[in-house]
């Protein structure tokens, strides 16, 4: 210790001091300014739309005039849309995941595969848009349908899926597949009953994050084939629709500021849809987290 110089040493803690209070202070100011955005931008949403939140928001279809506007088919085409894109992305995004991880050789194939599929968690939306149209609408001719939009969006979320399923299954201890193994179970009843149950929780947060990116997202869905204005509930998978980010698109690019009110509604039942959506999921995730 004699030969340390303590002035030295009180200088330079003096400096990490003062460079963990600037980040400390800097982290703290960025924290407080989001989160003052974020309100401001509530309030005023909740003060210009809560008004024209009623039944008959819900039991209207879009009109010309401002108030008689509703957004009936487009909360119906959402629901339908979600009912397609929810079951395929997550049986195709965890079913590659478990391949790549449980079964798949590591080898540069393997590698060259996961590189892609982390890179295209980056592509823009719309380039989504152009694959889904030149394969689900013309290529196997499913036309403007909910069908090509569901499978369409699908494709937008699915390397999402696939690396936060990846990452879920690898954190998994081996002790736990190692336990099943010893009691004589096969490869896949490990997976099955013991890696996925424990992977659960991390893969629906993973889940929840594509989803609610799934149902904001306007660009590929329009490019796709989505109709701006609807006045009619579809039917089944390969009837014409709409959603609500493209309705309150049309609703706020209209000139009229009595549509600038109800697009700021569509965006509360929106916020309100998504939070039910992702409240059910995280409901789900914490009752694996209990169990295991």
């Amino acid at each position: 210790m004699k030969y340390i110089d303590q002035t030295v040493v009180r200088k330079m803690m003096g400096k990490r001091a003062m460079k963990n209070r600037f980040f400390q202070t800097l982290f703290f100011v960025s924290t407080i300014f989001a989160l003052v955005v974020l309100a401001i931008l509530l309030y005023r949403i909740f003060t210009q739309g809560i008004s024209y939140v009623t039944p008959e928001f819900f039991q209207n279809f879009a009109s010309r005039r401002a108030s008689a506007s509703g957004i009936k088919a487009a909360l119906v085409g959402s629901i339908w849309v979600m009912g397609v894109v929810i079951p395929i992305s997550l049986l195709l995004g965890v079913g590659t995941a478990i391949y790549l991880e449980e079964y798949a050789k590591k080898n540069k194939l393997t590698n060259f595969i996961q590189a892609n599929i982390s890179n295209l968690a980056g592509v823009p939306s719309i380039v989504f848009g152009l694959l889904g149209l030149t394969v689900f609408v013309r290529g196997m001719d499913l036309g403007r349908s909910i069908l090509a939009g569901g499978l369409t969006m699908s494709l937008l979320i699915l390397p999402v899926i696939v690396v936060a399923a990846q990452e879920a299954i690898r954190s998994v201890p081996k002790e736990l597949r190692e336990a099943s193994y010893g009691m004589g179970a096969t490869k896949w009843q490990t997976i099955y009953r013991i890696v996925l149950p424990a992977a659960i929780p991390g893969i629906l947060t993973g889940s929840i994050l594509a989803f609610s990116r799934a149902i904001g997202e306007t660009a590929p869905l329009l490019v796709a084939g989505a109709f701006v204005f609807v006045n009619y509930l579809p039917e089944n998978l390969l009837s014409s629709y709409t959603v609500m980010p493209i309705q309150i698109y049309n609703w706020a690019s209209r000139p009229q500021a009595e549509f600038q009110n109800v697009a700021a509604a569509g965006i509360i039942v929106l916020f309100i849809f998504l939070i039910v959506m992702n409240s059910v999921a995280v409901l789900i995730r914490n009752k694996f987290q209990k169990r295991y």
